[in-house]
């Protein structure tokens, strides 16, 4: 399924890029983290479970022990557990890095050590992690875990890209193949089926978009036709409606950091248009009844993506210097519309990695894994 949805799009040039091979001899060198590796001392569960507090809480001034800790929209919390983040990005990182140099240089080495990176965090009893988000964006003296952690795991969406660019190596055994879609297949049952999950399909902001863009990229991983039609249905009747007439996303610019969730949510919007459209459903071209297409979102933001100084809203209340990035976007309707202005301004920004705030807020970081 993955290989069809793909195959649809307009093909970028296939020539080697030497930046492919550097970030997989680096990636090489990385060392293999997993969750279990460090025990999050707040986390209601296991060693197996993934943890991380609400980004934007902190503690009461007011109260001795700072309980229940206290919203500060867009204020990010230095001192919140976070490590687990740092690790599942990542082995994201390594694995699609890895992916992408094995899919353009054929070494066995690069798909050797994605493999086992991809086996350790996700199969071995020692090491794995459990495929549900229970624990996700805790908040102390709130909740232990809420519906809006599930956006811990958009960085995993590309990874079923990854795997099936894998696929056909000798390293990539049967067996452990579909040990991957087991596990996909079981988190995704999870997206669907918790509390959290449910309640996290029904936002109206960048929340439900990222929830649909993973689930829709495990039911591609995992073959799973009806989740994928779904998906379609809710890009349409859901998710695009966010965006009014001109283009914008207005829950997003009503937030303390407004460019950096307009950038954001458009990215995953147009991800989704990139995995899910078909001949037959070109979600690229889908109009709404109020004549929104994905194509306004691009014509709105790209000015500003060009020259941030035109930006005509608030600044973001923190890392504002951040943005703009790489972004799949760009790629992705740069070659879906023939858009050169949006392919240059990919080449000519900086990568993601260059702060964490950057990469936190870049979902799909190895586009080409889905071109």
């Amino acid at each position: 399924m993955l290989t069809l949805e793909k195959s649809y799009q307009i093909q970028p040039p296939s020539a080697p890029n030497a930046q492919t091979a550097f970030e997989a001899e680096r990636a090489l060198a990385h060392p293999i983290r997993h969750i279990t590796d460090i025990c999050a001392p707040l986390s209601e569960g296991g060693p197996h479970d993934f943890y991380s507090n609400a980004d934007y809480f902190w503690p009461d001034p007011s109260k001795p022990d700072g309980l229940p800790y206290m919203n500060r929209d867009g204020e990010t919390n230095p001192g919140n557990f976070d490590e687990h983040r740092h690790i599942m990005r990542q082995m994201r990182r390594d694995v699609c890095a890895l992916a992408q140099g094995y899919q353009q240089d054929k070494k066995d080495a690069y798909a050797q050590r994605a493999v086992q990176i991809l086996q350790e965090f996700f199969l071995l009893p020692e090491t794995r992690m459990n495929p549900s988000l229970t624990y996700a964006q805790a908040i102390p003296g709130r909740c232990p875990g809420r519906n809006f952690g599930i956006i811990d795991t958009i960085h995993i969406a590309e990874l079923p890209f990854a795997i099936e660019a894998l696929k056909d190596s000798p390293a990539m055994e049967k067996n452990v193949y579909q040990g991957l879609k087991d596990w996909f297949t079981q988190y995704l049952g999870w997206l669907l089926t918790s509390k959290n999950g449910i309640e996290e399909a029904v936002t109206t902001n960048n929340h439900a978009i990222c929830y649909f863009v993973q689930v829709a990229a495990f039911a591609l991983f995992t073959d799973n036709l009806p989740i994928i039609e779904m998906c379609r249905n809710r890009y349409k009747t859901h998710l695009l409606p966010q965006m009014a007439p001109k283009g914008s996303f207005p829950r997003e610019l009503g937030r303390t950091k407004p460019y950096n969730y307009s950038i954001f949510a458009l990215d995953n919007i147009a991800t989704l248009c990139q995995m899910l459209s078909s001949p037959e459903d070109d979600l690229w071209i889908y109009q709404t009844e109020k004549g929104v297409t994905i194509k306004n979102g691009i014509d709105f933001l790209l000015p500003y993506l060009q020259n941030k100084r035109l930006w005509p809203y608030p600044k973001d209340i923190m890392h504002f210097e951040d943005f703009p990035v790489k972004s799949s976007f760009m790629l992705f309707a740069g070659y879906r519309f023939g858009m050169d202005s949006l392919l240059e301004l990919y080449d000519t920004l900086p990568s993601p990695l260059v702060s964490d705030e950057a990469s936190r807020n870049n979902a799909i970081q190895y586009p080409k894994l889905l071109l």
